[in-house]
């Protein structure tokens, strides 16, 4: 389990007390949990917490039919972003630039959470997140991060669940 990270506390970052906020209005009880290191990656985040990389629900925000994507894919998954599309039944998806991410989350890059947002975005949350009892996710920095379910995930985000590889 996390063993060098400490408990949210009022010292979070501006970004991260959102996200909090957005967990307690949803009725998400997990704890955001500062990093002593960036996690800006899956497998960083996942070396950091102790878990499986698997159980890492990756933000990435992408591009498609003018507009932004989030997808939470776990982080042992690739997105393949043609097979999506056509799943989705919608144009090309393109990875969103930094600046584009920054617009559409009002987080960086390496710490999108899956909430916190200017509004809410159209969001697919990876299938195989679900084999996991506890999934990790960033916390609106790429120094934090906070467990929820599935579930509560898929219900966070209003997502539409996919399989994304």
């Amino acid at each position: 389990m996390v063993t060098d990270a400490a408990p949210a506390s009022p010292a979070l970052p501006a970004r991260s007390i959102l996200v909090h906020d957005a967990l307690r209005a949803a009725g998400i009880p997990g704890e955001i949990v500062v990093l002593p290191d960036a996690a800006s990656t899956a497998v960083l985040a996942a070396e950091a917490l102790g878990v499986e990389v698997g159980a890492i629900a990756n933000s990435l925000v992408f591009w498609s039919d003018d507009e932004p994507l989030l997808v939470m894919t776990s982080g042992a998954h690739r997105v393949d972003t043609a097979a999506l599309a056509a799943r989705l039944g919608r144009g090309k998806i393109a990875r969103a630039t930094p600046d584009q991410v920054r617009a559409a989350t009002g987080q960086a890059i390496g710490g999108v959470a899956p909430t916190g947002h200017p509004a809410p975005l159209t969001t697919i949350v990876d299938e195989d997140l679900a084999a996991y009892p506890e999934i990790w996710a960033a916390g609106g920095t790429p120094h934090t991060v906070f467990p929820l379910t599935y579930d509560q995930l898929v219900r966070l985000t209003a997502a539409t669940v996919a399989k994304v590889d």
